[in-house]
């Protein structure tokens, strides 16, 4: 599943392609991709409409349109979103096409349909989509250790499942907790609660520093992100520990170790990060 930092290159990418264009036409060939409302009313409703810039918010994209009704979507495990010429090869599994007027298609693909679009109108609540109820972004100044002991800190589950609840901190995900554990040397079975203000203290500081770190590391231009159909576009040199089970840690030379935590495979080093504190 895409994380904030490969949200964050897909909004930096395709912002620009799209902004201040009319949608013409929408297509939609996979009902159960628009979440709400329903097809028929969500190719309706943007007919005509101009987009007005993207944004994004934890791991969802939301596009803005000058009538302040919004697009909002999630991509969940293998959603792909691209910009392309009319009479470009479609990718197999395209279930929404978007025609502007300067003759591209905002397309969206996903090999297993769990992606999710959202129309909301102008004033209309969210009540639909979730992103009412993520917590806050990694780069907040209220992202601090008392914010997270405060939120984590009476918790009995590992800390690395803590760091994926969307709800405490918007768009961490698999890779980037066990990016993030390594840098502040936690082990990720480690119970939130055994954390000490120092602890918490590091993580503050290393959640915005790894996120921002991953979302350069990630940048791409908009023609290699179209050769590569928008997929091929993390720089996996740059991780430390995540899928590099096996190897040598790159800081003291010990084999990197892998465990399950709560359903997620978890990759660190048992020396930098011992269980016990």
């Amino acid at each position: 599943m895409p994380e904030l930092p490969e949200v964050e290159t897909i909004k930096r990418v395709l912002e620009p392609q799209i902004q201040g264009l009319t949608i013409e036409k929408v297509t939609v060939r996979r009902p159960e991709v628009t979440a709400y409302p329903t097809s028929d009313e969500f190719c309706r409703l943007l007919a005509g409409q101009v987009i007005f810039h993207m944004t994004r918010r934890g791991k969802f994209l939301i596009i803005q349109l000058s009538s302040n009704d919004r697009i909002i979507l999630h991509l969940r495990m293998t959603g792909c979103l691209l910009v392309t010429p009319a009479d470009y090869p479609e990718e197999k599994h395209t279930h929404i096409i978007i025609s502007l007027n300067n003759g591209k298609e905002l397309r969206f693909s996903d090999t297993r349909r769990f992606g999710r679009f959202w129309l909301l109108q102008k004033g209309e609540a969210d009540t639909y989509s979730g992103v009412e109820k993520l917590g806050v972004e990694p780069f907040d100044k209220s992202l601090n250790a008392e914010y997270l002991s405060s939120r984590l800190g009476k918790r009995k589950k590992a800390v690395k499942e803590c760091l994926l609840d969307q709800s405490v901190i918007a768009g961490i995900g698999n890779i980037y907790s066990d990016e993030i554990l390594f840098t502040v040397g936690i082990h990720p079975a480690r119970p939130a609660g055994s954390l000490k203000i120092k602890e918490w203290e590091r993580l503050a500081a290393a959640i915005p520093e790894r996120i921002s770190y991953f979302i350069e590391a990630n940048r791409i231009t908009p023609e290699d992100y179209l050769k590569t159909r928008g997929r091929d576009y993390r720089n996996t040199p740059f991780l430390q520990v995540y899928g590099h089970e096996g190897k040598n840690c790159p800081v003291c030379g010990e084999i990197l170790s892998k465990m399950v935590i709560a359903g997620r495979s978890s990759v660190f080093c048992p020396r930098c990060q011992r269980e016990k504190a």
